[in-house]
C-alpha cells in the first residue's frame, strides 16, 4: 500500500500550517494533499481529491467540523475523520461518535500524540486494505456462498437465461459437472394455498423429504423457486423415468402422512443437453396443469399426457433480450449478428410456413414493444402504411426477410441514439432554467433540483458535467456571482442585501466567495 492521502482543515492559518510542518508525514505512512480554513472549502476539495483521512478542527467559519463530518460520511464514507477540539465538552464528543469520527484530539496539538494517533490510524487502514486483498478470506466467503450462487445459476438456466457455453464456463465450480446424461426438470407443488411464511417453511420440509428420498438413486439437485420446490435430475438412460416417477410418487405419500395435506409434482420432457432444461421447466409447468383433471397428490409425467410429435421453432426469451439490447445499445456488427442469430434457427429448423410466420410475428412485435417504450412514431422506423403480413408475401426468401430485419433494427438503433442525446441536453437546458429562477434560494441543491426534474441525483450529475463541464455546484456559483456583478454595477444595496439575494445567508461568506472568484471584496470591486 502506498502512503494513504491527508487533509488538514483549520481556519487558523499558523494551526494548520504549524501542524503540517511539525510532522515527517511520510514517515508514518501519510501524505498531505491539500488544506483548507473551512469546512465548504475542504468539501469542494475532498470531492476533487478523495482523500483517506480527514483532520479537521471543530469550530470554524461556514461549516463546522461537525457538520463537514456529516457530509464526508455521505458522500465518502471509507473516508476516516479527526476531530481537533479546544473544548472537551461531552456534548461534542457525543456528537462525534455519531459521525464515526476515528480520534477526537483535544488542542493544544501535541505532535507525539498527533504520531500516536497517526500510527494507530495507519495500523487501521493497513488492516482495512489488507482484508480487502486477502485472497483467502475471499475465497472462504465465495466457497460460502456457493449454494446461493448456485440456486440463482440454475433459476437463470430454467429462464432460459444461461446459455450452453455458460453453463460450462460454471458447472464445476458450481458442483453441477454430475449432469451428463438426459437432464430433466421435476416440480414439486403444494396443493393447499398457504400464508407466505408457512409456505417457506413446508418447502424447506418437502426438500428434506427429496433429498432423504432420492439420494443414492440418481444424481440431482433440489432447490426453492417461487412457490415450488425444483428437482433437477440426470438421468443416465431415458427409461430410468418410470423409477423417477415411482420414487417421487412415494415423497407425495410421505409427505400426506407427516402433514395430512397434499403435494403434486409435475414432470417435464426429458433433455438431450442441458440447453433444453427451459423447455423441460415449462412442460413440467404444463404437467401440473392437468392438476384439476387427474387430482392431487401424484406424479404427473407430461409424455404420458401429451406426445411431441411436432417440431415447433420458438423465438426464445433469450434472444428477445440479445436483440433488444443490440439495438438499444450496440453498434452495426453486434445487431447485425443478433437479428442473424435468430434467422439462423430458421434456416436449421424444417416447420410449416405458418410456423415461420408466427415466429417473425414475435420477432417483430418484440421490436415493435421497444419502439413504444421509447414513445418513437412507427412510421419513422417501418414508413408509411406499414402491413407486416403484406410485406411478408413480397420477400422471395428468408435472406430478403433477414435484411429487411437489419435495415429495420439499424434505423430504430439511430433514432434511439438520438432521442438519448436529446434528452440529455433537453434536461440540462431544464436544469439551468431551474437554477436561474431560483438561484436566490438559501437551500437549492442537486437533491432539490433532482426531486424537481425527476431525475437521479447521480444520473444528474452525470450528464450535467458532460454537458457543461462544471458540477453543478460551480454553475451555481458562478451564477450568483454574474448576479452580484450586476447590483453591485446597478443598485446602492449593501453586501449583505446583495448576499442575501443571490441566496447567499453570510455576507461574510459570500464576500470569501466572491474574492476567491475574482481576487477583490465586493466592497473593493465597487469602488473600483
Amino acid at each position: 500500500m502506498g502512503l494513504y492521502k491527508l487533509m488538514i482543515v483549520d481556519d487558523e492559518e499558523e494551526i494548520r500550517l504549524g501542524v503540517i510542518k511539525k510532522i515527517n508525514w511520510e514517515e508514518y505512512g501519510f501524505i498531505v494533499v491539500g488544506d483548507a480554513e473551512n469546512g465548504k472549502e475542504a468539501l469542494e476539495i475532498a470531492e476533487k481529491l478523495h482523500p483517506d483521512v480527514i483532520m479537521t478542527d471543530i469550530k470554524m467559519p461556514f461549516m463546522d467540523g461537525l457538520e463537514l463530518g456529516k457530509r464526508i460520511a455521505d458522500l465518502m464514507p471509507s473516508t476516516k475523520i479527526i476531530i481537533f477540539s479546544g473544548s472537551d465538552d461531552l456534548e461534542y464528543a457525543h456528537q462525534a461518535i455519531k459521525i464515526n469520527v476515528v480520534e477526537y484530539v483535544l488542542k493544544p496539538i501535541n505532535s507525539i500524540e498527533l504520531i500516536e494517533v497517526l500510527k494507530r490510524l495507519k495500523e487501521k487502514l493497513d488492516k482495512q486494505y489488507d482484508d480487502k486483498r486477502n485472497m483467502e478470506v475471499l475465497k472462504k466467503h465465495y466457497i460460502e456462498s456457493i449454494p446461493v450462487i448456485r440456486e440463482q445459476f440454475l433459476i437463470g438456466a430454467l429462464e432460459g437465461r444461461i446459455t450452453k457455453e455458460q453453463w460450462r464456463n460454471n458447472e464445476k465450480k458450481l458442483n453441477l459437472d454430475f449432469i451428463k446424461g438426459y437432464p430433466v426438470v421435476a416440480l414439486i407443488n403444494i396443493d393447499n394455498t398457504l400464508e407466505a411464511e408457512e409456505n417457506s417453511l413446508i418447502l424447506i420440509s418437502i426438500k428434506k423429504i427429496v433429498d432423504e428420498n432420492m439420494e443414492g438413486s440418481f444424481e440431482f439437485v433440489s432447490f426453492p423457486y417461487l412457490d415450488k420446490i425444483v428437482i433437477l435430475l440426470s438421468l443416465h438412460e431415458k427409461d430410468n423415468i418410470t423409477r423417477v416417477i415411482k420414487i417421487l410418487n412415494e415423497i407425495c405419500k410421505i409427505f400426506e402422512s407427516i402433514f395430512s395435506s397434499t403435494i403434486s409434482v409435475g414432470i417435464g420432457r426429458i433433455c438431450e443437453s442441458i440447453n433444453e432444461i427451459r423447455s423441460s421447466y415449462k412442460t413440467a409447468q404444463g404437467a401440473l396443469d392437468y392438476k384439476p383433471i387427474l387430482g392431487n397428490g401424484k406424479t404427473i409425467y407430461i409424455d404420458d399426457l401429451e406426445h411431441d410429435n411436432n417440431i415447433q421453432i420458438q423465438f426464445e426469451e433469450q434472444d428477445e433480450i440479445k436483440l433488444l439490447n443490440a439495438i438499444k445499445i450496440s453498434n452495426e456488427k453486434e445487431i447485425r449478428l443478433a437479428v442473424e442469430n435468430i434467422f439462423n434457427k430458421m434456416e436449421e429448423t424444417v416447420v410449416t410456413l405458418d410456423k415461420y410466420r408466427i415466429y417473425l410475428m414475435e420477432v417483430l412485435t418484440a421490436i415493435l414493444k421497444l419502439i413504444q417504450s421509447y414513445n418513437i412514431e412507427i412510421n419513422l422506423v417501418f414508413g408509411d402504411e406499414f402491413n407486416f403480413y403484406s410485406n411478408l408475401e413480397e420477400f422471395n426468401s428468408i435472406e430478403e426477410v433477414k435484411k429487411w430485419f437489419i435495415e429495420k433494427s439499424l434505423i430504430l438503433n439511430e433514432i434511439i441514439k438520438k432521442e438519448r442525446v436529446n434528452s440529455s441536453k433537453l434536461l440540462v437546458e431544464k436544469a439551468k432554467e431551474y437554477i436561474k429562477d431560483n438561484y436566490s434560494d438559501y437551500d437549492l441543491s442537486v437533491e432539490k433540483l433532482c426531486s424537481k426534474i425527476h431525475v437521479s441525483p447521480t444520473y444528474f450529475s452525470t450528464i450535467f458535467k458532460k454537458e457543461t463541464d462544471m458540477n453543478f455546484v460551480n454553475y451555481l456559483t458562478n451564477i450568483r456571482l454574474e448576479e452580484a456583478i450586476k447590483l453591485l454595477n446597478t443598485t446602492d444595496d449593501k453586501t449583505y442585501i446583495i448576499a442575501s439575494k443571490i441566496g447567499y445567508q453570510e455576507a461574510n461568506y459570500f464576500s470569501y466567495v466572491f474574492k476567491k472568484k475574482f481576487g477583490i471584496s465586493p466592497s473593493r470591486y465597487r469602488k473600483n
